[in-house]
């Protein structure tokens, strides 16, 4: 009788793995025509802050480009507040269909640190798609300070302890915690004033009512270029196009200041992986056409479009490094 059990137990073995074979298949095949499909819907392209912003600028330029390619409307649907954390909330908790897309800033690899609790998990809640794009912050000073190189202003700041003064867009900024890891490395000290917006804060600088800030190079190339501000570098890796005589900060002898903006591209946690890989794939086509090149270099913006993976780590990197620096420097959201 046990021998019979056992060789029973063989003749089904085989069925049942064929039938588990076929169950894959099946599954794999679904998921491949439903990205072949995809999207079979119009598109939201999220962002979670007001337009008119270098946020809503990537993407009301992709959207199009997207468009074209699947003949499917892809709109552009603002929800600001909280830095981003609205929209990344929508988007976070949305169907995952492929169909709810977020397009996001340095902001949120800002919040997790600067905000005490978030109603979402940035890692468990959202998957990479890719980076869109780059741009590199500048070390901007007035013109009337005595610094024109990196070294300069690190003395200056060493000889005048607590009197150089920076501003930036707001507490928490990209451009706030990119000086706090400049005093960090240069072991200086520079008093912050935080403004609502880079606006204010450029006009003070013009003034010289500020002596330094960390900047994009659109909303002062004219400024630069006409000597009302000065550039003495630029804090990331590579040095830039639309500067191409700025040296990187690593060159004037500050290694390591690397800081830089950035727009990136995520959806809903549990998107098929077809599905997502068909996303990317596309918006990588897309990033290499010449009109979206154009239109962002304009803008001082380098078209990236990175695996999953490699955005996924970078937002790791990016979230630990300004968490380091805001629990070093104490603050938190109001």
């Amino acid at each position: 009788m046990h021998i019979c059990n056992i060789n029973q137990a063989r003749g089904h073995l085989p069925r049942r793995i064929a039938a588990t074979v076929a169950v894959v298949l099946a599954f794999s095949f679904l998921n491949i025509s439903v990205a072949q499909n995809y999207p079979d819907r119009p598109v939201r392209l999220v962002v979670g802050l007001a337009p008119g912003g270098g946020v809503d600028f990537i993407a009301r330029t992709l959207g199009p480009k997207l468009s074209d390619g699947w003949s499917q409307p892809v709109v552009v649907e603002n929800r600001p507040g909280a830095n981003g954390i609205i929209g990344t909330e929508y988007v976070a908790k949305s169907k995952p269909d492929g169909l709810t897309v977020l397009i996001v800033n340095s902001a949120h690899a800002i919040n997790p640190g600067f905000y005490r609790k978030l109603p979402y998990n940035t890692q468990a809640d959202l998957d990479a798609v890719t980076l869109l794009a780059q741009y590199p912050f500048l070390l901007i000073v007035h013109p009337a300070l005595p610094a024109r190189t990196v070294k300069e202003l690190i003395a200056v700041a060493k000889a005048r302890p607590g009197q150089l003064v920076y501003g930036s867009s707001g507490n928490g900024s990209a451009p706030h915690l990119g000086i706090e890891i400049f005093k960090s490395m240069a072991n200086v000290n520079i008093l912050h004033v935080p403004y609502t917006g880079a606006g204010p804060a450029i006009t003070n600088i013009v003034s010289g009512e500020l002596q330094l800030m960390l900047l994009n190079l659109a909303p002062v190339k004219g400024l630069l270029q006409t000597g009302r501000l000065r550039a003495l570098a630029i804090a990331s890796p590579a040095r830039s196009s639309g500067l191409p005589d700025v040296p990187t900060a690593t060159e004037s002898g500050l290694p390591g200041f690397n800081v830089v903006g950035w727009y990136g591209m995520l959806l809903p946690a549990g998107v098929l992986q077809a599905v997502r890989a068909k996303l990317h794939a596309d918006v990588v086509r897309a990033l290499r056409s010449e009109d979206i090149k154009q239109r962002w270099s304009s803008e001082n913006t380098e078209p990236v479009g990175n695996t999953p993976d490699q955005f996924s780590a970078f937002l790791k990197s990016e979230t630990a490094k300004f968490s380091g620096v805001i629990n070093r420097i104490g603050i938190k959201a109001d």
